[in-house]
Parts: structure tokens; sequence; C-alpha cells
């Protein structure tokens, strides 16, 4: 049986969400501080907590049962979906999930978990994955992200108009 372990943060400290509210966003990552692993073969996700001011590490998440990167799956134990399964599972309560490939019937469930999948070209420091993001958050964000964030109860879907009268 596969383990997945977890390491959650817990902040002791009254934060009330900056203007903008907060998104989960979730990396995949081989040593916690490159976005470089396809989906299914990610040993680890970090968590963050992205707002217009910056991020918090949340939590991160550790997988024993994992596909290479060219998405050839262990023959022995847990069959594929099983271990994609567990993945989406893990990943409950994040609205992005950035990775540098996902496979049709992967993006699939995590599309149906409610998480948004982006795929990126090459490996990169988490860091700039997530400076892009609040940079995002703070400026005007594309439709698709006005759509994350009004469903997230971190924003509108879309903007808002004041009726003259």
């Amino acid at each position: 049986m596969s383990a997945v372990r977890r390491l959650r943060l817990i902040d002791s400290s009254d934060n009330a969400p900056t203007e903008g509210g907060a998104i989960r966003v979730a990396i995949a990552t081989q040593d916690l501080k490159t976005l470089d692993a396809h989906f299914g073969s990610a040993r680890h996700f970090a968590i963050y907590e992205v707002r217009t001011s910056g991020w918090t590490l949340i939590e991160t998440i550790s997988f024993d049962d994992v596909s290479d990167q060219q998405g050839v799956h262990n023959k022995e134990g847990k069959e594929g979906d099983d271990r994609i399964a567990s993945k989406v599972e893990a990943l409950e309560g994040v609205h992005l999930m950035f990775c540098l490939a996902i496979g049709g019937p992967s993006a699939a469930r995590v599309v149906r978990a409610k998480i948004h999948p982006i795929k990126v070209p090459a490996a990169q420091p988490i860091e700039a994955v997530l400076e892009r993001t609040r940079a995002m958050l703070d400026g005007t964000p594309p439709p698709w992200l006005r759509k994350v964030l009004a469903e997230a109860g971190a924003g509108p879907a879309k903007p808002s108009f004041v009726d003259d009268e």
C-alpha cells in the first residue's frame, strides 16, 4: 500500500485574508525547491496560500508510489488509477496545480475535483511560479483565474457594476 505523508504548518496568528482573498496553489516537485515534476511522477506537492501581498507555505504532501517522468507506472503495488485518485484526494482544497505535464485522464480527474491544472514548459524555481501567480492576483486576473477566484470565494466571478439611478 502506498504511503501519503503530510506536513502541515499551523500559523497561530490571526491573519485574515488580504483584500482580494487568497488561493491555494499546489506545485509538483521532486526537491521542494523547483517546479520540476509531472503530475504522476511528483514525489511531493508543496501547497502555498497565495495572496496579493505574498505567499505562505502551508503544507507539503509526499508520495511513495509514483510513476516515472514518462508516465510509466510501476507494475507492482497499486495500479495507476489508484495512485492518481490518492493524489487528487490529497490535493482537496487546492485551487491551482502547477506541473510540467499531466495526462488527459489525470487532468480530467483533477478538473472534476475543482482544481485548475496548469502545465509549464520547463522546470523553474517555485518562487518564480508563486511570484507570477501573486502578480496576476494583484493586477487584472485573466478570465480563467477570475473564475477560480470566484469558486474559491476569494473574488467576484466577473466585474460588478453599480446601477445608475
